[in-house]
């Protein structure tokens, strides 16, 4: 299936002088480079007051600026033969244990080996409905994250289970070890969460940002580490990792938020039980994963 995808228009209000307009553009676009963004600005596709002008442009307190991105001219869906862990499957949907580094659905950058592209060889029904370019798809998780995920295979079934979330009835834990003997045992986070002001590729506790809250109880200590079971009660942007390092206990493995580490090569982060009410007859059911290899490995390396 090929889907032709619409630009994404911004208007930035700027709030500091003296800037150059391609500089500016970098901090508001971390994932452009600066050349890519110059190209932008000599076809015409950033204006500042409306006005065509040039990269060195300098910027004043109070000039608009319009920022148009052309999407790539199109992105092809094609089933690849990946293989799928498949924890339960019905007529309406699928519970999967998605592998870390596996990317959940296509984007610019990966437009390959995803686990759409896998779910399409499994289902190819997926596309007669949603999203074109994240079919079945009703949540995620992080690449790097491992565990259970829902697959809509129809689109009553994603309304009712995107319903459910959007209700925050789904219930979604996760063990998580991070650095630090956590204490006490259990307790909430609750700290808005919104881009990090200096880095906007990051997360970041910020006044006005979105609520997040996020329970844990210590499941283990292991020397100066503790195994976590961590329940979301919002779905925000790494809202598990941002929230553990604000309190002072950062995610193992994780190399944006957390502590790097020899014993595992990615975060610490596996989404091991989801419950939710299957929508052919409202019945509640629980799914659980174990720990996948490499998480196993790192608690008997830490644990000594």
């Amino acid at each position: 299936m090929v889907s032709h995808l619409e630009p994404e228009v911004r208007i930035l209000q700027v709030v500091e002088s003296a800037i150059r307009l391609d500089k500016y553009l970098v901090k508001e676009y971390p994932g452009l480079s600066r050349s890519h963004l110059q190209r932008l600005i000599e076809q015409g596709y950033i204006l500042v007051n409306d006005c065509v002008v040039r990269a060195s442009q300098k910027l004043h307190v109070g000039d608009k600026v319009c920022v148009v991105l052309p999407p790539p001219e199109q992105l092809s869906l094609v089933a690849e033969s990946i293989p799928v862990d498949v924890v339960y499957e019905d007529d309406d949907l699928l519970v999967i244990n998605k592998p870390a580094g596996l990317v959940v659905h296509p984007s610019p950058g990966h437009t390959t080996h995803t686990l759409v592209n896998a779910l399409l060889a499994r289902c190819p029904g997926l596309l007669d409905f949603g999203d074109a370019m994240r079919p079945g798809i009703v949540h995620r998780l992080d690449r790097d994250t491992s565990g259970l995920m829902i697959i809509a295979k129809n689109s009553s079934a994603q309304q009712c289970l995107i319903s459910q979330f959007k209700a925050r009835s789904v219930s979604k834990g996760y063990l998580v070890l991070v650095k630090g003997k956590l204490t006490p045992n259990q307790g909430i986070i609750d700290a808005p969460l919104g881009r990090d002001h200096s880095n906007r590729k990051r997360m970041a506790v910020v006044a006005g940002g979105r609520q997040a809250r996020t329970r844990y109880k210590v499941k283990e200590y292991l020397g100066d580490y503790t195994l976590l079971d961590v329940a979301t009660e919002t779905g925000r942007t790494h809202q598990i990792r941002v929230h553990l390092s604000a309190i002072g206990y950062p995610v193992v493995g994780d190399t944006v938020y957390g502590v790097r580490s020899g014993c595992v090569k990615r975060q610490f982060v596996h989404a091991y039980r989801l419950g939710f009410r299957l929508p052919s007859n409202g019945e509640c059911r629980e799914f659980t994963c174990e720990l996948p290899p490499d998480l196993r490995q790192a608690m008997r390396l830490i644990a000594g």
